[in-house]
């Protein structure tokens, strides 16, 4: 199974994510969500359980739950749950191929769901560059990586001790992607609420 490293920076303070160093292949892989239609992203979801609370999977099981003789006659279920993504001749990251990224048979061009249009375009390698290292901020703004960048972020953040920073390799294989993408529909702290395990208060016990 494919998987990508990350390295955090961790406040320990503050059990917070300051940023996180990160290469070709995840932001290929951030920048590659956006291509992937909504209705797929939460067959995606539905299908590891990770999106019951939402309202938008009530909207999901009602399309599924609905009876056909409710359909325009040329509407499927398919075009709204599992919708073929619009032609890319992108080549998926592993971890895009692990979530659906197929290649075509019948053209030398790449797609989702096994769409089969064709199209001569030259297939790219993902959507950055490999030579460049990235910096990814705790609600996934993407950055090439920098000192002043860095230094500004930290700063930004109030960051008072720097001796509570710890660097932190983490591997996200599909099921921790899957996780990011889920998280990242409610919250602005993602690679936080996804990666920094919080150390759990005591309640102290008045008689």
């Amino acid at each position: 199974m494919a998987t990508v490293s990350l390295k955090l920076l961790v406040d320990n303070s503050t059990e917070k994510v300051i940023f996180a160093e990160a290469g070709k292949d995840f932001v290929d892989f951030l920048f590659g969500l956006l291509e992937i239609p909504l209705g797929s992203l939460l067959n995606l979801l539905a299908k590891e359980s990770m999106c019951e609370s939402w309202s938008l999977s009530k909207v999901y099981e009602s399309v599924n739950e609905l009876g056909n003789e409710y359909l325009q006659p040329d509407q499927t279920k398919k075009s709204l749950l599992n919708p073929d993504m619009p032609f890319s001749n992108t080549k998926g990251t592993p971890l895009m191929q692990q979530l659906g990224y197929q290649k075509s048979q019948s053209s030398s061009s790449s797609n989702y769901y096994g769409s089969s249009r064709r199209d001569d375009r030259k297939e790219v390698d993902g959507y950055v560059k490999e030579s460049v290292t990235y910096m990814i901020s705790d609600d996934l703004t993407v950055k090439p990586v920098s000192s002043i960048s860095t230094i500004s972020l930290i700063n930004s953040l109030g960051v008072k001790d720097i001796g509570t920073l710890e660097e932190k390799i983490v591997d996200i294989d599909m099921k921790k992607a899957l996780e990011l993408v889920r998280t990242s529909f409610g919250s602005s702290t993602v690679l936080t609420d996804v990666f920094v395990e919080k150390t759990m208060k005591k309640c102290e016990i008045v008689d």
